[in-house]
Formats: C-alpha cells, structure tokens, sequence
C-alpha cells in the first residue's frame, strides 16, 4: 500500500515552521503511516504567491487537502485518518 505523501510548505527562519516541523517530527516518531516532503516556499514564484502568508501550510496534494497554521499533534491525526480513509 502507498504511504500517502504530505507538502510542509514554508520557509527558511519562520518560527512558525519550526514549530510545525516539530509536531510533525512527534507524529513521525510515533507513526510510519505518511511521507512528508518540505517545500522552501522560495523555490518558486507560485507557492509564494500561494502561501505567504500563509505558512506553515500541510498539503495533501493528491486531494488538495490543506491544514493551515495553526495545527497541533490532533489536527494531524485527523488529516492522516481522513486520507487515508481510517
């Protein structure tokens, strides 16, 4: 079964992200039931355009499923059961 892939979108020195990093990196600790790929908003006009103000964002992209700052260990719970149908 493929492991469903979430985009943390943000940026170099947001303490924001940092903190969504966190919570995610306690949610990895605990679970091996999603991938998480983060994105530097910089890389590309459009997720500037997109997220600015906005991030820390958590996409799902295969659903467009997005979790906006802020979020907490529950609200990824939630996400993660959500796509994956649990």
């Amino acid at each position: 079964m493929l492991v469903p892939k979430l985009m943390l979108f943000g940026t170099q020195g947001c303490h924001l992200c940092e903190q969504a990093e966190e919570i995610l990196n306690s949610y990895l600790a605990d679970n091996n039931d999603i991938e998480i790929e983060s994105i530097d908003i910089a890389e590309q006009t459009q997720w500037q355009e997109r997220y600015a103000i906005r991030i820390p964002v958590l996409l799902h992209e295969d659903s467009g499923i997005e979790l906006c700052w802020p979020f907490d260990r529950l609200d990824v719970d939630r996400l993660v059961a959500m796509i994956s149908g649990k």
